[in-house]
């Protein structure tokens, strides 16, 4: 079996991937078209103003290729193969987690969606205001916390201890990490790649861990391989950007995956940069309110910082990568030792 799940994640990220690139293709020309251009924001490096009229909403791409690669790949296994996707041995729980993970990721989506089109339309840097998005983040992991601890399954893998049976706690928690993720992955979006790129790498190394969980596996590898066909267009300098719409569904299926496994503390050491991007912006506000004007960083998000500093997108890229690469080897092998 262990040979026939591998060929199936092969099998997937490389059907994701060149869906995701042909759909690319298609669809570029289309939100140019349509006029779906990013506005970019005065605070930000000047020479982004350059990218001014770029097409977002870039996500659409890529989440429309790992949806129809899942579903297709999933139905597949269910009826055909001798390993499914869900068996009679699986809990209530087990199932709940894996769908509504997806719905759950799904939604953070259609957030990032509607925040993308009303900068869109209103031609400006500005889409929902911080409250609703907020709100709508918290209604969405509020509703997966409720439906997994619902039907029991409201355990947390915490390394060197085992698995913590969190209780009615698993709610707040839960949200408060999916929260967090979900606005890390976001911020980490500033500079052609680098969310694109930093995401494949936490993918490949989460379906190391995913072991014969077969339908987390599938939703993994087929983010992984949506994500490098999405990068075929989103290297610098990029054609089209994956937007809130991108970034905001990649935090959901990291969070859906990592909990759906029971090893959401994970993404600490495995989503580091995530991580460093919104420990820079939190800093550099408290910095700045603290002494009364003065900054931490030339600019926040860290990202920001390195290209005033000098750097070229793809080498702050690489850069991530590297760190990344390196958070995740960190994570498996805390996995291995716990």
């Amino acid at each position: 079996m262990g040979i026939l799940i591998s060929a199936v994640w092969i099998v997937t990220a490389l059907g994701a991937y060149f869906l995701s690139e042909r759909m690319g293709k298609k669809l570029i020309p289309v939100l140019h078209r349509l006029k779906f251009g990013q506005t970019i924001r005065d605070e930000g490096p000047a020479w982004h103003k350059n990218k001014q009229g770029t097409p977002t909403m870039g996500g659409i791409i890529f989440i429309g290729a790992m949806l129809i690669v899942v579903l297709v790949v999933m139905l597949i296994c269910q009826l055909f193969l001798p390993q499914k996707v869900v068996t009679d041995a699986d809990t209530v729980s087990t199932v709940t987690r894996l769908f509504a993970g997806i719905v759950m990721a799904i939604g953070f989506g259609v957030i990032g969606f509607l925040d993308d089109f009303i900068k869109v339309v209103k031609k400006r840097n500005l889409g929902l205001t911080s409250r609703q998005k907020l709100l709508g983040q918290i209604l969405l992991s509020g509703a997966y916390a409720i439906a997994v601890y619902a039907t029991g399954g409201a355990q947390i893998h915490i390394p060197f201890y085992g698995m913590w049976f969190a209780g009615i706690w698993y709610i707040p928690i839960t949200v408060f990490i999916i929260v967090a993720m979900t606005n890390a992955t976001n911020l980490t979006d500033g500079v052609d790649g680098l969310c694109g790129s930093v995401s494949v790498i936490v993918c490949l190394f989460l379906l190391i861990l995913c072991g014969d969980r077969l339908g987390y596996g599938i939703v993994t590898a087929a983010t992984a391989g949506a994500l490098a066909g999405f990068l075929v267009w989103n290297f610098h300098p990029a054609r089209v950007f994956m937007g809130d719409t991108g970034s905001l569904f990649i935090g959901g299926v990291l969070c859906a995956v990592a909990f759906g496994i029971g090893r959401p503390l994970l993404l600490l050491p495995m989503g580091i940069v995530y991580v460093m991007e919104t420990l820079s912006v939190v800093l550099q506000v408290s910095y700045f309110k603290w002494t009364h004007g003065k900054r931490l960083f030339k600019m926040s998000p860290l990202h920001h910082h390195f290209e005033l500093c000098g750097w070229s997108e793809n080498k702050i890229v690489l850069a991530a990568a590297m760190t990344t690469v390196i958070g995740c080897v960190i994570g498996l092998t805390v996995t291995v030792l716990a």
